[in-house]
Parts: structure tokens; sequence; C-alpha cells
């Protein structure tokens, strides 16, 4: 796990050194474990490293004998499978990375489609003058880009391709507010674009010249399977994915929430190691019906489990979102970036480097209420999935669900309903909310998220699962609800889902003063894409609201925290008062 970053010019002149020095600085806190630069023929790479596989050899550009080089943030999980299968290969490290500069060397722009990992690489061929970029195909690890006249840029995180200037895309603006989530290759900053899930990008001459696309999920409908023989295969698939994920060279841990997911990790990974699992879980003051972080230590104590639990109060709240919001470049409004950034926090303190996460196992085994409501009898009553936006009551929003409609049209032909929805689900919500909060959270502590569920081979074998396997009337994730009824009692495997939220509606009702919601009415007046769709009466009615509606308060704070850095370059160490009052005098002419 690593940051990377990189440019190349147009005219094959030499990289810019002080854009250099931005993109650098841009990455430095995702790899505090060296620095790595290759500048030749008007290109320029650049890696930060978290030293995870191979701390000794390991440092990056990774070179082929042609000259190739690569630089990649990510793992890849059969690095062990790729070097016995390349005998003789002249490799100079055990970098898990390596074997992908030689692939690139033999397969050229497919390089990729051997890579069983999470992945964002970046491949110069001096030999044909070219840029190559590459994402893995879930889109656990970010890439970005930008082009202008002079040069073709890339990094890991989009702030480091921009300064912070009051420029904002309206449609993406759109869709943050009421998706809580942008969609599509086009991100909230002008100028500023995704390398998409999958895609693999071929650059010359500072300019695009080819796409190609590895797909995430197989085609086709349900397979016809009966649940005893899925339930053996269920066991082989998860034990053998957990066990690639579990190839570090540095202490690993798990994020317990008490839920279906981790609990089924903790099991997992137990089996996996024959070793004690070192778990951290977040719970909030005071507790509530929404905190898990009993149930997940009760769970720890069953498995004999070593389980940290990290408390999040109303105060820690008040101090740190801003910082937290500051995280996000990549904006998302979902409550759950503050546990996650808890969590990532403790998980450095304890001198855990790597943890497993149980991300992607609502998307591929049917977790979701709205994959119940796409099976019979539900399905006929039922209306258009997220066709409901968190500022739904208001106008002014047109264009908010277009790149979401567009991947669900994309994502249908040929599919059940539920897989439909699980395909388009997997398309923008799970890298652009889920997996883009658990790398940014995690990265400002230069810790490694890893999520054993999306992995090819689970991927495989899950998403064609029978629909009646996935969600009935009652429960989601049916099968892997049976697997874990065997495999950890204990966990309660048929227990009703409650989800990992924080009281943030509460804290905002309690913490946030009548004068602070006048500050935020005028900070979403001063960026014109929020203040033509969110007059002042509804901002100061979602906050009167918050405790019982939480969504809307938590979208408006988040996005003017968010907008104060990254738009307004307010510094944000301060509390929300702080921030918001700084904000608010940038703001002003």
């Amino acid at each position: 796990m690593c940051g990377i970053a990189g440019v190349m010019m147009v005219d094959g002149s030499a990289p810019d050194p002080a854009f250099l020095e931005q993109l650098r600085a841009g990455i430095a806190h995702r790899g505090p474990d060296g620095e790595g630069r290759l500048v030749r023929e008007g290109v320029a790479l650049l890696h930060n490293r978290l030293a995870i596989v191979d701390l000794a050899t390991g440092d990056q550009p990774l070179y082929a004998p042609s000259g190739a080089a690569l630089v990649a943030n990510g793992e890849i999980y059969n690095n062990p499978e790729l070097r016995a299968a390349m005998a003789g290969t002249p490799f100079r490290t055990r970098s898990d990375c390596e074997p992908a500069v030689f692939l690139y060397e033999r397969d050229g722009d497919s390089f990729a489609d051997s890579l069983r990992g999470m992945y964002a690489i970046a491949v110069h061929d001096p030999r044909r003058n070219r840029l190559v970029l590459a994402r893995d195909p879930f889109g656990i690890k970010p890439l970005y880009y930008t082009s202008t006249e002079r040069c073709f840029a890339f990094a890991s995180e989009p702030h480091a391709l921009r300064r912070p200037g009051p420029e904002l895309r309206a449609t993406p603006t759109a869709e943050l507010l009421q998706l809580k989530f942008t969609t599509g290759a086009e991100t909230i900053f002008p100028g500023v674009m995704r390398v998409l899930p999958g895609e693999t990008l071929v650059v010359e001459r500072g300019r695009i010249v080819a796409r190609r696309h590895r797909e995430a999920l197989p085609q086709g409908g349900p397979r016809a399977v009966d649940a005893e023989t899925a339930l053996e295969a269920l066991e082989r698939v998860l034990l053998d994915a957990t066990t690639v994920h579990l190839r570090a060279d540095v202490p690993y841990g798990l994020f317990l929430s008490g839920g279906i997911d981790s609990a089924a990790l903790l099991a997992l990974m137990t089996r996996a190691t024959g070793t004690r699992v070192h778990a951290f879980t977040c719970g909030w003051e005071g507790g509530g019906a929404r905190d898990e972080s009993r149930e997940a230590e009760r769970l720890a104590r069953a498995m004999g489990a070593q389980c940290e639990r990290v408390e999040m109060s109303r105060r820690d709240f008040w101090e740190l979102a801003p910082r937290i919001a500051a995280a996000i470049d990549d904006p998302t409004a979902d409550a759950a970036v503050l546990p996650t950034w808890m969590l990532g926090r403790a998980a450095r303190a304890a001198g855990v480097k790597v943890t497993l996460c149980g991300e992607g196992g609502d998307e591929l085994f049917g977790g979701y209420a709205r994959y119940r409501k796409c099976r019979p009898p539900l399905a006929w009553f039922a209306g258009q999935p997220r066709g409901r936006g968190v500022f739904s009551d208001l106008a002014g929003f047109a264009g908010w669900r277009d790149g979401l409609g567009a991947v669900e049209r994309t994502a249908a032909p040929g599919r059940s309903r539920l897989q439909a929805t699980q395909a388009a689900d997997i398309a923008e919500w799970l890298p652009n909310d889920l997996l883009n909060k658990l790398d940014r959270c995690l990265m400002a502590h230069a810790v490694e998220g890893r999520t054993p569920f999306l992995d090819p081979v689970v991927a495989d074998f899950a998403f064609r699962l029978p629909d009646r396997l996935k969600a009935s009337l009652k429960f989601g994730k049916v099968l892997l609800r049976r697997w874990l009824a065997g495999a950890f009692p204990e966990a309660g495997a048929w227990a009703k889902k409650q989800g990992f939220k924080p009281p943030v509606g509460a804290w905002m009702a309690g913490a946030f003063p009548e004068a602070g919601a006048a500050t935020l009415s005028e900070l979403v007046a001063a960026e014109p894409g929020v203040a033509a769709r969110v007059p002042p009466e509804r901002v100061a009615a979602a906050f009167a609201a918050a405790e019982r509606s939480p969504q809307p308060a938590w979208s408006l704070l988040f996005f003017a925290l968010w907008h104060a850095h990254h738009a307004l370059g307010v510094d944000p160490s301060g509390d929300i008062a702080t921030v918001l009052s700084e904000a608010r005098a940038s703001a002003s002419p």
C-alpha cells in the first residue's frame, strides 16, 4: 500500500520540479516508509511507500530488463503463484508488485488481467515512449488523472493534482447532496478524472490513445445449484480468499463491527492462521441502539481474539469532523467515515499496518433490503432503488440521478433484477462511497485496508448464485448466514442487520448551536451550486430535525467542512465552530 503519482509532458520536456513537489506532497501521507522517483524522457514517476511485503528490497520504482519501470499502490495476492509460473524470470526483489512489470513486458496492455489483488499501477515503457495506468476491477485502490495542453498527470488522490479553488462541477455536487457520493469518471473537481474500476489507459505524448476494461463480475444470470453444494463451495472459496489476503510481512488485524461480514472474517482468520486475531471495534459515548461494539467484544471473546474498543464521543465529533472531512478529498457524505477514521488511528497506534475489512459482503452476497425487494412478491410493489435522494423534497437537483441510471441500464441485460441491482451498486456505490471512505480514512493514518470479499474468486462464485441463496423475504445474505451459523454459532447468524452508523444526529442536535446553523447557511450560500438548491430555511429545518432524520443535516455539515478545506483552503485542524467561522471569513467578498 502506497501513494503513486507522475506526469508525462506533451512535448517531452523536463517536468516542472515545483509540480513534482506538489505531487509528492499530495501523496506523502500514504507512504511514510520511503520515497522513490524516476525522471526520464519527459516522464516522472513518484512513489511513497507503506512497506507491507518485502520490507528490505521492495522499494519502487521496479524495473524490467527492457527498462520498463513500474510504481504501484496495492497488493498482488497471487504474487507467489505468478512467480512460480514465471520460472526463469530475473526477479530482483520479493515485492508482490514486481511480477506486474514483467507481465507488462510479456502481455502489454492486458498485463493486469493476470493480477489477483487490489492495485493502482503506472508503467512507463521507454521503448514505445508510453505511460500505462491500470486500476483493479472493483476500484479498491484509487487513481486519478488530469490532462492539459502541456502534460498528463496522475495521482492516488485528486487533491495532489490541483490547488484549492472554488470551482466545482455542478452535477457531481448535486449527486453528493442527493446520493452521498458521486458517480462516473468525472470527479467534483473540474479537470480531474477517475481511472474507472477495471480500466487500463494508454498514454502517448501526454494524450490517452487507448482504453481497455476488465470486468469485476461474471456475465450471465443465476446458475442452478442446490444449497448444500453451494455451501460446501462457499467454505473453500472464503477460506482461500482470506488466506491469500493475509499474506504480509507486518502485523495485521481486523475491523470487527459485530455484523455478519466481520464475524465471518473473524472465524476465517482464526481458522487460516491458528493464532489469536487482533481486532478493533468502535462504539459511541453512552452506547445506543446502533452501537454494536459490545457485541463485537462478545464475538471476539467467543473466538479467543483480542479486541480493542475505540469510543467516539460528541467531543471527538466536534473536534475531529473537520479533519475527517478534509481527508475525504473525493467526497462522500457517509457518516461511517467518522468511526472508520477512528479505527484507522487506533490500528496505527497499536502498530498494526494491515487490517481486514468486510466491505463487499453485502454487495456480493445480497445483504441490503433493496435486494430483498427485488424478489417476488416484494418486487411487484417496490420502487426504483435509490429513487429518492437526501433532498428529494427540493427542486433544483436536475441530473442528480443520470449517472446512476445509465449504469443501471447497462447492468441489466442477461441478469436477474437482483443481480442488476447488485451490479449497479458494485459499479458506483462500492468504489465511490464505501471503498473511497475506507481508503482515505485508513491512509490518513498510513494503514492498509484489505477486503477479502472483493476477490475475483469470490465474485465469480457469489454473483451467479441463485437469487434465493442471496435474499429471502426476511433475510439478506442467506447462504453466507447459513455458513456462519455452522462455522461460528455464537455469531447469531440470523440476527437483524444493525449497520455501522454513529449517532451523528444526536451529536449535531445536541452540540450544534443555533448560531452555527446560521453560519452554515451562509457557507451554503457561498457555493452557488448548492445555494440554488438548498435555501437557508431548509438548512435550519435540517438541523432542527437532525436527531430524528440525521442525513440531511450531516450532508450539509460535511459539505461545508469539506468545502472549507478543499475549495477555500481553510486549515482543518480546528473544531467545527472554528473551521466554519474561518470559512465564512474566507468566503466573504
